[in-house]
């Protein structure tokens, strides 16, 4: 395939902005994306199975939790890194991308930022190698954009909870070894706890029929008097400033990741146009493909620009999640709609397996969704903005 000649477009030449690592983690991503996942992702997708044995192989690399301290199995590196691992696994599939986003912001980054010393000695560094996996649970079947009205419970029973309820839509729930729960105590205040495999009363049913993120594991996670012991309680934080902080680092790592689906568009659908012939020339040689062009590479550009300011402020502590909020919502529809235009250029070829537009296209309806709608943050930055509140 024509991606794994793949040629990055950086029309602002922004790699003059990278250090030699982060240059270093990128090449490295991609050369094993190209090796590992372009081969054989088409054919994940057509037949709706996930690529278990790339999990270990993403540990390999370093890919889950680069930037948690070598101390508990993480590579050290900082956001940029991060985003840049992301940008390039997507590119390859936004399935491939989710399980490691899930793995490292919503999993990793809990447990290190919230949990006691024994839970990152017990759990980070298996994560980190892939041995062990993680699901986040925090949406629920009737409260997605609200998590607030969540009505899973944790009940303190003395000398252990029991927990109850259900989450939805949960990426990696089917393989997972523990999940990070978000549930409302005695007080209606939300706490974070994890769940192991093997739970009596823990069950964690597939969806299927997926028209969207086909090459990955969804489930719902369902506790009927699941007993949590104790020490399984994040204890160093309370209320939905846990499970918001997660969603922050995960929406970091979107804005960096669509980039590359819209990348990997971008790429093969120039390519195509060079070697297309209509009428006799090349259809890249008309006006009206060459506006395709011209507004899907300074929209990458821009995204690219705002992947990157949002990655120095975060590794200063200063990127606010309005900041964050504004660069998935922005990054995913650019995105998106790249993906749309790309698949126009390559006519009907653009819905076929042998090239990604179609397959980023569905994927990226989901992204467009999860970690936040595209209204809602919206909403977000209108609050920032006007600071009145248009949820409430």
């Amino acid at each position: 395939m024509a991606t794994i000649h793949y040629n990055a477009p950086d029309y602002f030449l922004l790699d003059e902005l990278f250090t030699d690592e982060h240059k270093m983690v990128r090449g490295a991503i991609r050369d094993w994306v190209n090796r590992s996942v372009i081969p054989i992702i088409d054919d994940a997708c057509q037949t709706h199975t996930f690529p278990k044995h790339l999990i270990r192989e993403l540990g390999e690399m370093g890919a889950f939790g680069p930037y948690i301290p070598q101390k508990y199995g993480g590579a050290g590196l900082d956001h940029i890194a991060y985003g840049l691992i992301m940008q390039e696994l997507e590119r390859g599939d936004s399935g491939i991308r989710s399980m490691a986003s899930v793995q490292s912001s919503l999993v990793m980054y809990p447990i290190y930022s919230f949990g006691t010393e024994e839970q990152r000695m017990k759990y980070l560094p298996k994560l980190a190698t892939g041995e062990l996996v993680g699901c986040f649970g925090l949406t629920e079947p009737n409260h997605g954009s609200d998590p607030g009205s969540m009505v899973t419970r944790i009940t303190d029973k003395g000398d252990h909870f029991l927990l109850n309820g259900a989450k939805m839509w949960i990426t990696n729930s089917p393989i997972a070894d523990i999940g990070v729960v978000w549930a409302k105590d005695d007080n209606g205040i939300v706490r974070g706890v994890i769940v192991e495999r093997g739970m009596k009363g823990f069950t964690t049913p597939e969806t299927t029929k997926k028209w969207s993120l086909r090459a990955s594991y969804t489930g719902e996670m369902v506790f009927d008097d699941v007993i949590i012991p104790k020490e399984n309680l994040l204890t160093g934080v309370q209320g939905l400033k846990g499970p918001m902080s997660c969603l922050n680092s995960a929406r970091f790592g979107i804005a960096w990741g669509v980039i590359g689906a819209a990348m990997d568009c971008y790429d093969v659908a120039l390519n195509y146009s060079k070697e297309r012939i209509q009428f006799k020339r090349p259809i890249a040689g008309f006006q009206l493909t060459q506006k395709k062009f011209a507004e899907i590479l300074t929209e990458i550009t821009k995204a690219q620009f705002l992947a990157w300011r949002l990655g120095v402020l975060r590794n200063e502590n200063r990127a606010t999640p309005a900041q964050i909020s504004m660069a998935k919502r922005n990054n995913v529809k650019m995105a998106l709609d790249t993906a749309r235009e790309s698949r126009q250029i390559l006519g009907a070829m653009g819905i076929t397996g042998d090239f990604p537009m179609m397959r980023h296209m569905m994927n990226l309806e989901s992204v467009i969704t999860y970690e936040g709608t595209h209204d809602v943050h919206l909403l977000i930055t209108g609050l920032d903005i006007t600071g009145e509140n248009a949820f409430s």
